[in-house]
This record gives C-alpha cells, sequence and structure tokens, in this order.
C-alpha cells in the first residue's frame, strides 16, 4: 500500500475531522493541531466523529497524497490518547491493524526479541 521506511511515522489525529477537507485543509491541520512538518514524510491518519471514513496525507518525494477509506460495514478502532495530546504514534504494525479493523485496545503487544546483525545465535555455539 504505503512504501514505509524505516524512519517513517505514522501520527493518528485522535479527535473528529470533518472528511470533506482536502489537500490544504489537512495540511493546516498537521501544521497547527499536531505540531508536525506535513512534507516530513510521515503518514498523518485522519477520521471523522462516526469514525466510519479515514484520510490519510502523506509526502512521497514529489507530491502530497491523500488517500481516504470508507467503511462498508462496522467503525474503525481509533485509538485514544494516553494524555492530553491531538496525535498518538503508531507502528506499522499498529497501522496495517487500524486500517485492517483490528480493535488496538484489545489486542496486545508481546515480549519480542530481535538479535543483532552479526551476532553469533546460541543454536550454531550448541551445534559447533
Amino acid at each position: 500500500m504505503f512504501g514505509l521506511g524505516a524512519a517513517t511515522r505514522i501520527y493518528v489525529a485522535t479527535g473528529a475531522t470533518d472528511m470533506r477537507l482536502g489537500f490544504n485543509g489537512l495540511y493546516g491541520l498537521v501544521c497547527n493541531r499536531l505540531q508536525c512538518d506535513p512534507l516530513s514524510g510521515h503518514l498523518f491518519l485522519f477520521a471523522n466523529s462516526r469514525r466510519n471514513r479515514m484520510k490519510v496525507l502523506f509526502l512521497d518525494g514529489s507530491g502530497l497524497w491523500v488517500c481516504s477509506k470508507r467503511m462498508e460495514g462496522g467503525r474503525l478502532h481509533w485509538p485514544q490518547p494516553r494524555s492530553s495530546e491531538d496525535k498518538v504514534q503508531l507502528s506499522r504494525e499498529e497501522f496495517a491493524l487500524l486500517v485492517g479493523g483490528i480493535d488496538l485496545v484489545e489486542t496486545r503487544k508481546r515480549k519480542w526479541y530481535r538479535g543483532a546483525v552479526g551476532q553469533e545465535s546460541n543454536m550454531s555455539r550448541i551445534t559447533s
């Protein structure tokens, strides 16, 4: 869907957004409400109050994109802020779950160990 690099962040605007807004309106919301740079290459997600429509604003290097999604059935399970901020940052995995209709509150993260590149694994030490 989107070519997300390792440095790409995904920000969710937590409040309701008027879905009639286009490029300039969403650009202004990113600058004023989210306090971010819309030209940074990060993804910015917005939803209406009923949570059945979503828009994404991002820069691909040559221009701004505005993508929209309308839920034909059900609603998006929009994340809630942990503090008084107007934005929540998601991981790429959380973004995929959100777009897929999965409730992020009902899921839980498990501890995951990822060894350093070039590090000798325990299995190779055991077998040698």
